[in-house]
This record gives C-alpha cells, structure tokens and sequence, in this order.
C-alpha cells in the first residue's frame, strides 16, 4: 500500500505544473499587449518542446548521439502554450469548452502523437522520436488553466477567488466519486471490489494516466484548487521556503532531474553493479539496479534541500537581472 500510494502521489505532479503553467500565462499577459502575448507562448512552447527533445532524452538515455528522443511533459506544455496562442483572441468562454470537449472526447480519437500515448515516429531502423504524454488532453488542462487563471488578475476580489477555486475543487472531487462509483464512463480501467477494503480503496483510484483519462483529471485537479484556495491565506518561513522553488520552476525541474541522474551513477558501483545497460532504449539503467522504498524516502528530501540555494540564487538573478531569455527559463 506504501507503495501504492508513493506512485500514487506523484500523478498529481504533472496535472498540477501543466495546469500553473496557463495559470501564469494570464500573470504573464498582465504586462504584455495581446501580440507580445501571443509571440512568448508560441516562443515559450517552442523552447520547452526542444527541451524535451534535447535537454530530457539525454538525461532519460545518457546517449549525446540520440538515438531516442523522448516527448515528456515539457512537450505537452509547450504544445498547449502553442495552441493556446492561436486562441488568445478566442472568447474566454470559447476556450473552456474546447478543454472541456476536449477532456470529454479526446479518448474516443484514437490519433497519434495528439490522443494516444506511446506513439513513436521512427526516423530509421534505430532513431525515433518516443511521445510518452499525448498532447491533446495534457494541452486542455493548459486551457482550463488559462481560464481559471483569469481569477488571478489585479482586479479580481481574492476572497470570491478563494471561494470559485474551492467550490470547483469540491465539484471536480464529487464528480470523481459519483463517476468512478458509476464504473462505465471517464476510464477505461474499472476498478473492482477487492480481497479487503484497502485493496478496493486502491483499485478505486487505480484511474489512467496514460492517455490521461477524465477521472484521472478529476481525482487530481480538483484536490489541487482547492489547494490553492487554502494555501493563498498561509504565510510564515515554509510558505517561503516553497516560493523559492515555485519562482524557478523550469530551472528545479530540469537541474533535480539532472542530479538524480548523477546520483543514480554514483550509486551503481556503490552496490557493486557494472555499468551494463538494461535493453531499454528509453531510460539508460545499469542491469539489476535498485535500492529499497525507505532509501527513496531518504534521497527525496534531501535532493529537494540540495537546490534549494541553488534555486534561490538563481531566483535573486531573475529578479534582478531584466535579460529576456530569463522569461524562458
């Protein structure tokens, strides 16, 4: 069960970074005219779409000649900060249907590359390019972060914000369970009664992630607004603490992958492994590697510590230093 939910915990990751991601979209449109906007998203898009292919493949492989170019979640980000731009102009109200049709149909198209998940495009017999987050669904999430995001701006009151943000997050958790409960609609893996009711618990929330399907998205964005309706009151030296790496979100998350990677081959010969690789050409990993649950448990936080100066000082710079590939980074 520990297990379970550790695995568990981390799907609320990447709904939660794509759905920010619109979020500060309309933060970032405060101080830019429609066009400017319209110009960074398709920028922004762009750069996080190389990142994956450049930055992330050879963290994923270790293999500077790549052979395998891997589409993560960067990739959906910036193809929903793509398509975002060619709607900026389109109807607030405009937008949320189309993440909502979206997020409703985008199961029943079976395309490649935009609804299905591990789609590959293949370049020759041994170079291909492998899309592990369909962009589609992931992209709507942006839009809805967009939308709600309009909650945000300078002239909107923060207590009927606070208040919008927890009755959806309440709506999208009801939903969940009235939907997942009803068993034929929103995933297309039902769960079923178990050997015990902790093990029904977890086929319960057992929903897909890849192709995201629409529970997968209730069960963790709605837990997420209401969230963020709760912690705008908090203060004191954690909320701090959390800002310094909320400040510098694209340089945490491509610097903590990189020095988990490191760790990973600092601790292959530790446990007396050779540096033979596995078959799998997606993630480089020496054969028969692992360490146990609790040792996890262990490197997490002090991975997070680790950077936690190094994103601070990076912040400071941001903050200070008006550079425009800063905004990119």
């Amino acid at each position: 069960m520990v297990l379970f939910f550790t695995r568990w915990i981390t799907h609320f990751c990447a709904p939660t970074f794509v759905f920010l991601a619109g979020v500060s979209a309309v933060l970032a449109g405060q101080r830019r005219s429609t066009a400017e906007l319209h110009s960074f998203l398709l920028k922004r898009g762009a750069w996080l779409i190389a990142s994956d292919l450049l930055f992330i493949s050879l963290v994923f492989t270790l293999d500077p000649t790549y052979p395998v170019q891997v589409l993560e979640v960067l990739w959906a980000t910036g193809f929903g900060m793509i398509l975002l731009a060619a709607l900026l102009r389109v109807p607030l109200k405009i937008i949320a249907a189309i993440a909502v049709v979206i997020l409703l149909g985008h199961s029943y198209l079976p395309i490649p590359f935009l609804t299905m998940p591990a789609s590959m495009l293949p370049f020759s017999k041994t170079r291909f390019i492998f899309e592990l987050y369909p962009a589609l669904p992931w992209a709507s999430v942006l839009l809805l972060g967009y939308v709600v995001g309009h909650l945000y701006r300078d002239t909107f009151a923060a207590a009927k914000r606070r208040q919008i943000l927890m009755r959806a997050g309440l709506i999208c958790c009801l939903l969940f369970v009235v939907l997942r409960l009803i068993n034929h609609f929103g995933d297309p893996a039902p769960w079923s009664v178990q050997r015990n009711a902790a093990h029904t618990l977890l086929s319960f929330l057992n929903t897909t992630k890849q192709a995201p399907s629409l529970l997968f998205f209730l069960m963790t964005l709605g837990p997420v607004m209401i969230l963020l309706a709760v912690a705008e009151k908090l203060q004191g030296r954690f909320v701090q603490i959390l800002q310094v790496y909320g400040n510098v979100p694209y340089f945490y998350f491509i610097v903590h992958l990189t020095l988990l990677r490191i760790i990973n081959l600092l601790l292959i010969p530790i446990l007396g492994l050779p540096y033979h690789a596995t078959d799998d050409p997606l993630v480089w990993q020496a054969a028969g590697f692992g360490i146990p649950l609790w040792q996890v448990y262990i490197f997490w936080p002090l991975t997070v510590a680790a950077l936690y100066y190094p994103c601070k000082l990076f912040g400071n710079y941001k903050r200070t230093h008006p550079h425009w590939w800063l905004s990119y980074l």
